[in-house]
């Protein structure tokens, strides 16, 4: 199973102190990769570069950044310079998972039938 970590899932670490790897290792009791698209890398230099920006917010992306070369995320290469929801949508099926705090982002893949990874009471992560 592929999961796809989100932009702003991806922020989570350093806006709520919670560890998103070892949480998605407790709800994912199946084999997992973990994934990004490879523009995401691109949104998050752009958080951090973007003056008008909060230092915290610049701070998370530096921090995401870092988590993604840590852990060895693989990116999933696009060809489209679509925004990142966007790219999600057009590739995720069944055989994927994604990882997501985006309230429009969850509806349209709830549509589509899509399990996510939320975060529930800014505590633990949730499968659904």
């Amino acid at each position: 199973m592929k999961i796809i970590l989100d932009t702003n899932f991806l922020l989570i670490p350093s806006q709520f102190k919670l560890d998103i790897f070892s949480e998605i290792k407790r709800i994912a009791d199946f084999n997992y990769e973990l994934y990004i698209i490879d523009k995401t890398v691109d949104e998050l230099k752009g958080i951090i570069k973007d003056k008008g920006q909060k230092e915290k917010n610049k701070l998370a992306a530096k921090i995401a950044l870092q988590l993604i070369r840590l852990k060895k995320v693989k990116d999933i290469k696009t060809k489209d310079n679509k925004i990142v929801d966007d790219l999600i949508l057009d590739i995720v099926n069944k055989n994927y998972i994604v990882a997501t705090s985006d309230r429009i982002l969850k509806q349209k893949l709830r549509k589509k039938g899509i399990t996510l990874i939320i975060l529930k009471n800014k505590r633990y992560l949730e499968c659904q």
